[in-house]
């Protein structure tokens, strides 16, 4: 194998990660200062944080369900010669234009619609961009590109956080009030995510696809149809679907978690958004090492090395009461996040039909954010069993540890498609 100490990035595959620093800008608004938008309208509404609560968890349910049912169907159509581009670009200006919009509500349902729109737009977009990674590299150079992305989207998406956070938390020295600070950062946020994605619009083109029939999409629907009756016969997709479902259920639950238990732990707002930031921060060199490390060892080894590490992680969790011990989580935390989502990515890149990615990705995103609700359900289950949010959040081990059997099971179902990668 080349040495891989000179490994360049292509302008194509500089274009595909700048649209991971767009869109991650987002997310972070999603984590920190869109529910506090929400909140501050909920409050004005009339309602009570019960209801507030409730309300949020019920958008959140139905972005979940609905990104569910729509992204095997538009990643299966976006297979089409053609159409891959075209509804990538729908669902980025979905996204951006509901972003846009959030900012000029003043009433918390209209708000909480345009945001249900809004990430269902974004959700849409990952599958297409995640599909797209077989059309901009090459299989041995996808593990470094994927791990790049995750990579340069938590330290380029803090660029336009830090400056949200500079408006919001600096409203009153610059004489404005909170809510026109917050309409300026969801503002200002649709526009970092505007700009870093022309590039990848511009430049992009689909390399592999299923030639255009006369029912397109009456056709990409006897494709899914088909690819879900024999996926069970792909038994080294199939595998790792079932551990990916598992493991990355309990990575995005420990994300979500961290938020909750910095708040028991008396962690003040500015506390708990600084932890993030330290997060993001961490995990921008890890990925990149990680990236590397994929040169010298296989993805294969690589994953359930993370896996591993978040069992340990849910241990950890399960003896944290200080405020210090959050903060060691936070860190540890951003070790190898980026890590286990960047080599599952290209990990699964790998094992199918290029193709077919749209399709194939489409499934992957049902497991991965599909999933969510899982962990959560551990983690409240066995909260109130034993009354301890410790024992609820170490619980979490169960799916790691199922995840990393079943991982080890797809990769013993054909070794010989690791080798040279």
């Amino acid at each position: 194998m080349e040495h891989k100490s000179k490994f360049r990035l292509t302008k194509l595959e500089r274009n595909w990660i700048l649209y991971d620093v767009g869109n991650s800008a987002f997310v972070l608004m999603v984590a920190t200062l869109i529910p506090i938008f929400f909140n501050a309208l909920a409050e004005a509404g009339g309602l009570s944080t019960v209801e507030y609560l409730a309300y949020w968890g019920y958008a959140s349910s139905a972005v979940t369900v609905i990104t569910a049912i729509l992204s095997p169907i538009l990643g299966t159509v976006a297979d089409t010669k053609g159409f891959k581009k075209p509804i990538f670009m729908l669902c980025v200006w979905v996204g951006v234009v509901g972003c846009i919009a959030m900012g000029k509500m003043s009433s918390w349902l209209p708000f909480l619609i345009i945001f249900v729109i809004a990430k269902v737009g974004f959700s849409g977009s990952l599958v297409f961009y995640d599909s797209m990674l077989s059309d901009v590299t090459t299989p041995e150079r996808m593990d470094e590109v994927s791990s790049k992305g995750y990579a340069w989207g938590y330290i380029g998406s803090c660029v336009p956080f830090v400056a949200c956070l500079g408006l919001v938390l600096g409203a009153d020295k610059i004489g404005i009030s909170q809510m026109k600070a917050l309409n300026l950062a969801l503002l200002l946020t649709a526009a970092w995510w505007t700009i870093t994605t022309l590039p990848l619009i511009g430049s992009y083109k689909q390399l592999h696809y299923v030639e255009v029939e006369q029912h397109a999409v009456r056709q990409s629907f006897a494709r899914i149809g088909h690819t879900l009756r024999h996926l069970p016969e792909d038994k080294q997709v199939f595998w790792f679907l079932l551990a990916f479902f598992c493991y990355i259920d309990g990575v995005y639950t420990i994300i979500d978690m961290a938020t909750a238990y910095g708040t028991a732990l008396g962690l003040d707002t500015t506390g708990l958004l600084l932890a993030l930031l330290v997060t993001q921060i961490v995990a921008f060199p890890s990925a990149l090492v990680f990236g590397r490390l994929s040169n010298r060892y296989p993805s294969a080894k690589l994953i359930p090395v993370c896996i591993a590490a978040y069992a340990g992680i849910a241990v950890f969790a399960f003896f944290l009461t200080q405020q210090w011990q959050f903060w060691v989580l936070a860190v540890i935390v951003g070790m190898f996040q980026g890590g286990v989502q960047a080599l599952s990515r290209s990990h699964f890149a790998k094992i199918t039909p290029p193709e077919k990615s749209g399709e194939y990705f489409g499934l992957f995103d049902i497991c991965g954010k599909g999933a969510s609700f899982l962990g959560t359900m551990i983690v409240s289950v066995g909260s109130q069993l034993t009354g301890s949010a410790n024992v609820g959040v170490g619980s979490l081990i169960v799916l790691f540890v199922v995840g990393f059997v079943l991982f080890r099971v797809s990769c013993r179902q054909d070794e010989t498609t690791y080798k040279g990668f």
